[in-house]
């Protein structure tokens, strides 16, 4: 297994360098969202053909992972096709950019770190597949995490629909989408991902739970980042600022991260 995933990381570097030396040609390092989730459908494909007789996990692992992977990086490459650079690499990279080191910092800041980030969420996938030799059927556990995970993927595809939807209709400029999942949860797309990563967890643990604890790590930090870092809190920190008091009211009544009925 150490093999196939020093393998893997050297599939990682070769497309992230590749994809950096296009970002400093553009000047615009925004298209690494899109990669981030199909990145690690391509890691999941890289590992399914370096196991040499793989099971019904690694086929059911390799599905998952590749449905959500392509499925975001679609959905966030047309997104930057739209819209242009994001604001948040335009801030990271300012300074850097001004001082003629852009390329430099987009290669250190971004990309590596990305690289990093992504090979670490993505090992439960890569050693639930490589780990299973189609010695055990499908258990009861890789039955709950296929649940889990369907009940993230209906939460993130639907939520990132309705807001797209919403987001076209020049009515609602300046609005606050609360409908829908919306009315549930302030972020269905942020758990949509934690509750899909945490399914494919449960998956590689129905492979072993002593690979299970070695890529635990995969989804707590994806947990961390959805919550504590890039996601949630980075998210609201704009929305307080762009939308103000509608958003404060919408904040009132809603669920922050997991889906509850709205508070009166």
């Amino acid at each position: 297994m150490t093999e196939a995933l020093l393998a893997n990381a050297a599939i990682l570097i070769v497309l992230v360098l590749s994809l950096w030396l296009i970002s400093v040609r553009i000047d615009d390092v925004s298209f690494v969202d899109a990669f981030w989730g199909a990145g690690m459908a391509v890691l999941a494909i890289a590992s399914y053909a370096q196991t040499p007789r793989p099971g019904v996990h690694s086929l059911l692992i390799l599905l998952m992972t590749c449905a959500w992977g392509f499925r975001l990086g679609f959905y966030l490459l047309r997104r930057w096709l739209r819209e242009g650079e994001d604001k948040r690499y335009a801030r990271i990279l300012k300074a850097d950019r001004e001082r003629g080191r852009f390329a430099f910092a987009a290669l250190t800041k971004v990309w590596l770190m990305q690289a990093v980030l992504l090979f670490m969420v993505s090992s439960p996938a890569q050693v639930g597949i490589l780990a299973d030799r189609n010695e055990t059927p499908s258990t009861g556990l890789a039955l709950v995490g296929l649940a889990l995970y369907l009940v993230g993927v209906f939460f993130e595809w639907v939520g990132d629909w309705q807001l797209a939807r919403f987001r076209a209709d020049p009515a609602n400029a300046g609005k606050v989408l609360d409908t829908g999942l919306w009315r549930y949860t302030r972020h269905p797309n942020y758990f949509g991902d934690f509750a899909a990563w945490w399914g494919i967890w449960l998956v590689c643990a129905a492979a072993g739970w002593d690979y299970a604890l070695y890529t635990v790590i995969g989804p707590l930090f994806l947990s961390f980042t959805l919550t504590r870092w890039s996601g949630v809190a980075l998210l609201e920190r704009g929305l307080d600022r762009s939308k103000g008091d509608r958003y404060a009211e919408y904040k009132r009544h809603t669920s922050a991260f997991f889906p509850l009925p709205p508070r009166r």
